[in-house]
Order: C-alpha cells, then structure tokens, then sequence
C-alpha cells in the first residue's frame, strides 16, 4: 500500500490498514506494532520507554534468564518481532506484529530469522504511559485469541502484577498479585519473581 508523508509527521496513518511488508519498509527511527493491521506506536507518544520501565525489564529479564539457562525454553526482551498469524500466510502478510518486553517461547518450530511466528508461552508487559491502554485491552485480547499461556500486565509505579492464564482457551478474570513478594509463573514450575522496592 503506497504511503503518504505531510511535512513534520509520520508517514503512517491511522485509518489505514498495514502489513508486516508495508511495515518493513518504515524508518528505522519510527517503533511501531500492528495488531489487525492498525499501527500503534510502540512507546505510544514518549521517545523511548522511562527508566522506571527499563529498570522493571532488567530485573524480571535477569530472573528469568537465570531460570531458563539450560533449559529447552527460549527468553527474549524487546525489541524483538512477534508474528501471529491467522493460518499459514506469507510472512509480508501478517497484519498482527507486536513486540512484548519480555516473552518465553518454547516451541523451537516458531522461532524464525525475522524473530517469533506464533504464540510465546509467557509475555509480561509493563505499563508505560502511552501504552497501557493497548497492552490491557487490544494486546490482552491478541494474546487471549492466539493462545499466549500466560500473560502478566505490571504496572511499574503500583508493583502490581495482573496475572492472566488460558483456561478453556480464554483467560477470564486476572489473578492480581505484588511483585514485592513472590509471585509464581504458574506455567512454569519453580519460577518465581520478585522485585525489591528499594532498587526504584
């Protein structure tokens, strides 16, 4: 689809439906994602995501490195491609390509050049201003119908974590937990996260 540029703004608009090859051909400077074809900036209208945010990721990143060294499992932070598609379409076809903060998959078959083809096991997102909106509505229900296992929302300022899991293939009402205790990874046996108030 041919693109527009009006001086001083970015070349993608709203009311216009996107693929992941309409997507590659966006400048680098620009972060998006693409759930059902519409773009959404990745840090909503902020730069770059607050240190408050990347300092979260850190920390649950390195527990969960620590957690899967060795195992068969695969840990990734962002900025790293997720395609979900709807059944075997060409990669340039795929409307929906999000980029989850942190994400465990294991199935090794969807892990491709171009990132992840298919659902992560687990995903944690963590609020950002511009962002919260998308990652507890649109996001939630992009994981919810691709089958995503696990899903948590972590609100950085609150330490609360929404904990969703698929049962019967829908993730219902949220467990709600603090990071500042031990919060399981119901899905993987053994893991635990925890953050210390006193690191923020």
């Amino acid at each position: 689809m041919p693109r527009t540029r009006t001086n001083g703004t970015s070349a993608i608009k709203p009311d216009q439906h996107y693929t992941y090859a309409d997507y590659k051909t966006w400048p680098d400077g620009e972060h998006w994602e693409l759930i059902d074809g519409k773009a959404y900036p990745l840090f909503g209208m902020s730069p770059a995501p607050r240190r408050r945010h990347q300092a979260f990721s850190g920390r649950l990143f390195s527990q969960l490195d620590r957690f899967f060294e060795g195992k068969p499992c695969s840990l990734y932070d962002s900025p790293i491609d997720v395609f979900l598609p709807e059944g075997d379409e060409a990669l340039g076809d795929i409307d929906k390509v999000v980029q989850p903060d942190l994400l465990v998959v294991c199935d090794r078959s969807k892990l491709i050049d171009e990132g992840i083809r298919g659902a992560p096991d687990f995903i944690i997102e963590i609020l950002s201003p511009g962002t919260a909106m998308v990652d507890q509505t649109e996001k939630r229900q992009l994981y919810e119908k691709h089958g995503v296992r696990e899903y948590w929302i972590v609100n950085p300022e609150t330490f609360e974590v929404l904990q969703y899991r698929i049962k019967s293939r829908i993730y219902g009402l949220p467990s709600v937990a603090d990071l500042r205790q031990l919060c399981p990874v119901a899905i993987f046996e053994g893991l635990t996260l925890k953050v210390r108030a006193e690191d923020f």
